[in-house]
């Protein structure tokens, strides 16, 4: 009967186990509670390694010992390819010297006030970036962020779109913000994107395109989080991204999707990360670096901030910032470089 019972246990678990390491085979990438666990598939990976050395210090005892190295193995293979799947997204890179037809993007979750439009100034400055989506950034705050790139010698045009605006100091969640350069030429935000439409459910997007036709649509996207109770709304926001990159678009996406690339899977066009666009982070070996939250190693952290692009552009480069750890909020920047797929 023991031995019944130490063989179920092991199936439950090997059944687990691989849910949880390829949960897309099984289409539950975006099912409670699989996306919630997956999103976090670095702390995943170092818990079935902690599992595969406590089974195998309880197979030291003889009537245990099929029991636990059965369960040791599971759990290994468990560590192993979620490893490997890090691995191949890679653990960090940094970025190339820029060229004269390259575009940096960056994008960070400021979480309101928190950061400050100093900071987020002198990063971006820095990093020399052409557009900088900003979820969770009032207009006030990116009005004074293009000041102080102004004063640093590198000018933007400031776009925002704003849910409730009629309730007077609402959360800043309700407002992204998205700085472009004006070598990119003059941009605007689209009436659907501004009246909300069409955009993101809950927290808003803002979709900005070329005033004259010439260069790319550019989406700053904030998608609301994965809590069991804002699943349907969740799931919505990631198929309303997924359309913003059709097939033969220029399209750049930047900001906070609140998932990972395990969870865009069944959104997926064949060979893509999401609809018809690419992860700039995962192509450049940054996609396993975690950029939330802030008081997680990144290496176990979950990156749910991403730049995405349609095959007009490729990436060449891409850096999770992690000494900004302390800024304030609670997300990492990234900051992508894209040049001409031509």
């Amino acid at each position: 009967m023991l031995r019944l019972l130490g063989i179920l246990v092991t199936v439950v678990f090997a059944i687990a186990t691989a849910v949880l390491t390829w949960p897309s085979f099984f289409h539950l990438e975006r099912t409670v509670p699989v996306a919630q666990i997956v999103s976090m598939r670095g702390v995943m990976v170092a818990g079935f390694a902690v599992l595969t050395l406590l089974f195998l210090l309880f197979a030291l005892a003889r009537p245990l010992r099929g029991f636990a190295m059965s369960m040791a193995l599971v759990a290994a293979i468990g560590a192993i390819a979620g490893g490997v799947t890090l691995g191949m997204r890679g653990y960090g890179d940094a970025l190339p010297a820029e060229t004269a037809s390259s575009v940096r993007v960056m994008t960070w979750n400021t979480a309101g006030e928190a950061t400050g439009a100093y900071q987020i100034a002198q990063t971006a400055v820095a990093m020399n970036a052409d557009i900088i989506a900003l979820p969770e950034t009032a207009q006030s705050v990116g009005e004074n962020v293009a000041i102080e790139m102004r004063e640093l010698g590198r000018p933007m045009w400031v776009h925002h779109v704003q849910y409730h605006e009629e309730i007077e100091r609402g959360p800043q969640s309700w407002v992204t913000t998205i700085l472009i350069s004006p070598d990119l030429g003059d941009y605007a935000v689209i009436e659907s994107s501004d009246d909300g439409t069409s955009n993101t459910q809950v927290l808003p997007s803002a979709v900005v395109m070329p005033v004259d036709g010439t260069g790319p649509t550019v989406v700053a996207v904030h998608a609301i989080a994965p809590r069991p109770s804002y699943m349907e709304l969740w799931q919505q926001d990631l198929q309303w991204i997924a359309d913003q990159c059709p097939a033969g678009e220029d399209v750049i996406i930047a900001g906070d999707f609140n998932a990972t690339v395990d969870h865009m899977t069944s959104l997926a066009a064949d060979g893509y990360d999401l609809g018809y666009c690419r992860d700039a982070a995962a192509q450049t070996g940054n996609g396993g670096v975690g950029t939330w939250p802030t008081d997680v190693p990144a290496l176990l952290a979950t990156p749910i901030d991403h730049v995405m692009h349609s095959d007009s552009w490729r990436a060449t480069g891409s850096i999770v910032l992690t000494n900004l750890d302390g800024a304030g909020s609670d997300h990492r920047p990234l900051v992508v470089q894209l040049e001409p797929a031509g």
